[in-house]
């Protein structure tokens, strides 16, 4: 199998991947301040429909509602949103759990404080068009973190070791490029990238859960701006809870929220919300247990050297307590 080319110990060019909203500014938050002295917190996300309750939050309104200034950093997918936290670019991140997990280790004072949405049918495999069985994948592309498990667990369900397949590293936009080139024989990934493989020289195969995988998304928080802000950061998750239960009771809404945020088109989004459940919740013991499953893949992996701490890193109780 191929390295991979994860560069380990190293942040990534966060300033190249990050694209800002109009209204953010470089530098730290100030949690005092804000518009109309309302606290102002950047809070760090992709740009797909996953993300439909902060745009819809956003367009709505219900940051405000509940007293915060909340500015959107809109990054490329991946590790990118939590690099952005550890970085300073942002206080809040929304990010998948095998995703943040494997930043953890570097970055210990990370703090998941809770799920706002989770799926097992988001992320589809893709394969060129071609190869009709998994037996011929040569090559992959993936992203890090849920993307790289979720290949493993791909290839490990049809039984096929991963160290006979070359797996390369890549970003979400580029890799349906690679498939159409040829340059790859199959990826597993979420939309609109797997819907633009599939229109470009490619065809969908499955869902993550086929092999069962599922994944939650959690808000994260670095604990030094945590400890001081608790309350801001739970008006922000309020804020998210409500906006989940409009995207799930007004998919139309959250679609054209999520065009008018992010250009996505509308018709595409309304078509895959129903493949993610919005529904925020606190962090329990399943999902400790999944996370160490997660953990020893990267460790197994040697993506990671050491297991964060998972009863320091993941908050339970914290959401009960801050975000209801």
């Amino acid at each position: 199998m191929d390295a991979l080319n994860v560069r380990r110990g190293r942040l990534p060019a966060v300033l190249m991947t990050l694209v800002l909203s109009s209204a953010c500014t470089a530098g730290a938050t100030d949690s005092a301040g804000g518009a109309a002295g309302k606290p102002t917190v950047r809070v760090a996300l992709g740009v797909d429909a996953s993300y439909a309750p902060f745009y819809l939050a956003e367009e709505r309104g219900l940051f405000e509602k509940e007293g915060v200034n909340v500015e959107l950093v809109k990054t490329e997918g991946g590790p990118a949103a939590t690099e952005a936290v550890t970085a300073g670019t942002a206080q809040i991140a929304a990010n998948a759990d095998s995703t943040a997990l494997s930043l953890m280790v570097g970055s210990p004072g990370l703090r998941a404080l809770g799920v706002f949405q989770s799926s097992d049918r988001y992320l589809k495999v893709v394969l060129r068009d071609g190869i009709k069985s998994p037996k011929q994948i040569k090559t992959m592309a993936s992203i890090a973190g849920l993307g790289l498990y979720a290949t493993h667990s791909y290839l490990r369900h049809n039984g096929i070791d991963p160290k006979s397949v070359k797996i390369l590293q890549s970003s979400p936009p580029e890799i349906p490029g690679l498939l159409e080139q040829g340059s790859i024989d199959a990826y597993v990934l979420f939309e609109p990238w797997a819907a633009r493989g599939d229109a470009a020289g490619g065809h969908i195969a499955g869902r993550i859960g086929d092999f069962g995988v599922k994944y939650v998304q959690w808000l994260i928080a670095d604990q030094k701006w945590l400890k001081g802000n608790e309350e801001v950061a739970g008006k922000v998750f309020k804020a998210v809870a409500a906006a989940d239960k409009l995207v799930t009771d007004d998919p139309d809404a959250a679609a054209k929220a999520s065009n008018q945020q992010v250009k996505l088109p509308v018709a595409d989004t309304k078509k895959v919300l129903p493949e993610i459940t919005f529904a925020a919740r606190g962090i329990d013991d399943a999902d400790v247990t999944e996370s160490r499953k997660i953990v020893d893949f990267l460790l197994a992996q040697k993506l990671i050297k050491k297991s964060p701490d998972l009863e320091t890193a993941l908050l339970k109780g914290w959401y009960e307590q801050h975000g209801k």
